[in-house]
Parts: C-alpha cells; structure tokens; sequence
C-alpha cells in the first residue's frame, strides 16, 4: 500500500472549485485498488503498447512501449514487469527510473468503449538473469509495482471506425452528459458489478 494520500492539495484544491470532490473522494474508496482485475490482466496480456510518465527534478518523459503481445508480464497480484529493448540509446525512461522510481502507466484500446486503466507505479530496474530470461530480447527489464484505477473512455475515439466521440463538446450540439454514471460512481456500483465510470476528462 502507498503511505501518500491520493491526492495532494493541488488536486483537491480543484475538486473543490470545479464541485468534483465527492466523485474524486467515490473514485478513491471504490475504484482504486491494488490487484488486478481480470479484465485488467486481459488489456494487459493482450496490450501491444501502453505509455509510460517518468521525471526526475525537471527532466519530464513521456514514452510509448511497444512489443507482440505479452511483451508485458503479469508477475503478482499488482506487479508486472516489461522488457527494455535496443532503442535510440537515450535511456530517457531508465534514465529517470534510476533516479526517481515513481512512475504513470496508461493501457488503453483505442475503441472508444474500452475502459482505460492508469497506474501509479514504483519501477525499479532489473539485470538478473532470471529477470532477463523471461522477456526474450531484454537489455533489462523494469518491474513495476502498481497502484491501479480504471478511467471511462469518454472522449476516446474509435481509430478503427474511424469515428471520435460523442461526448467531446462541439460547437451547435448539446454534449451529451455521464451524470447517471458519476451518481452510480458515488453508490459505488454499476450495472455490470463494476465500479462505475464517471465520465470526466480531467484526472
């Protein structure tokens, strides 16, 4: 478990102005957690990418992480590992990891109807040989362990319908609104057993 608040003062700051507290406070008690779903472990072993967030002081990365299917690795109830392969030998991601181990992970299907899964993850670097002999390819592999919590997909686009959402606001059209969701989000269920989706952008 983190020992640091889910939110620092900065965001809670803006749950307050923008009246989104009881929804950030519903998403803290009913959709955070600290094992994997297993519809979290499909989108994982099935994901051919996924994103990740490093920094250290001022140096800020974002990198897109890409293999067959797989490449990454379900190795506990809330870790997974994925293999560094030969890149463009900047080692901006290792680079920050080695210095700051916490890291932001996003899995997502660009279907417009896919829940998206963050993480708040703490990487560290491996070399072992047991390590480097799961993931064929490796230089190294980083193992994250991970603080989950799945997002809506409101405002994703379908790329392979090639239609965006409907929900995005657009000029002479009513914006289609999630507040039965967010109500349900606070209940603390959905239809489907799931926590609910509350449908923002922001977050």
């Amino acid at each position: 478990m983190w020992q640091r608040p889910f939110y620092h003062e900065g965001m809670s700051e803006l749950q307050d102005r923008f009246d989104g507290r009881r929804v950030a406070e519903a998403i803290e008690r009913h959709r955070k957690h600290y094992e994997f779903w297993d519809d979290e472990k499909a989108l994982i072993e099935t994901s051919p990418f996924f994103f990740i967030g490093t920094s250290w002081n001022d140096y800020i990365d974002c990198s897109v992480k890409s293999g067959d299917p797989g490449f990454v690795k379900i190795v506990g109830p809330n870790v997974i590992e994925y293999p560094e392969y030969d890149g463009n030998s900047m080692y901006r991601t290792l680079g920050n990891i080695s210095q700051n181990p916490n890291v932001g992970l996003l899995f997502m299907r660009f279907d417009g109807k896919s829940r998206r899964m963050r993480i708040n993850g703490r990487a560290s670097i491996m070399e072992d040989a047991g390590a480097i002999g799961r993931h064929f390819g490796a230089k190294v592999v980083v193992r994250i362990e991970c603080e989950i919590y799945p997002n809506c997909p409101r405002y994703v686009p379908d790329l392979a319908g090639a239609t965006s959402s409907p929900y995005v606001p657009r000029k002479g059209q009513g914006t289609p609104r999630a507040g039965m969701e967010a109500a349900r989000l606070q209940q603390g269920h959905s239809a489907g057993g799931r926590p609910a989706c509350a449908g923002g952008q922001d977050g």
